[in-house]
């Protein structure tokens, strides 16, 4: 009996951390609702915003031939997984004067999917894995 338990214990603290995982297939379909504005990849340009390659250590407004409000290029952020999911959350609130209309992504998981994502890209678009 009480091995019984602690099987099942373990088998719920094992489907728990399985669907608290990061999954970038998942992030690649949340991707979608930023395609309007931003592109990723190798053959990925600045549109109505800069691409996301290389988004991850990148200090905020610094992409080369993008025209950045004075917020964002003034905001003193530097790009990592906290910062990102705070900021996509609202961007508005996060970078107050951003150009970037977006109503934000409140689901926790879907923004770890998408960060999973956006983590695959170097700088040169080039996925890592």
């Amino acid at each position: 009996m009480i091995v019984r338990s602690i099987l099942v214990a373990a088998s719920l603290v094992a489907m728990t951390a399985g669907a608290n995982a990061q999954d970038a297939a998942a992030g690649e379909k949340s991707l979608n609702k930023c395609r309007a504005c931003h592109q990723v990849g190798e053959t990925a340009k600045n549109v109505v915003g800069p691409v996301l390659n290389g988004l991850f250590g990148r200090k905020s407004g610094t992409i080369a031939g993008y025209n950045y409000s004075d917020a964002n290029k003034n905001s003193g952020i530097t790009w990592d997984e906290a910062v990102f999911a705070d900021y996509i959350k609202d961007p508005k609130a996060k970078i107050p004067g951003t150009k970037m209309t977006f109503a934000g992504i409140k689901n926790e998981q879907e923004i770890k999917d998408l960060t999973a994502f956006l983590k695959q890209f170097g700088t040169d678009g080039k996925k890592s894995n």
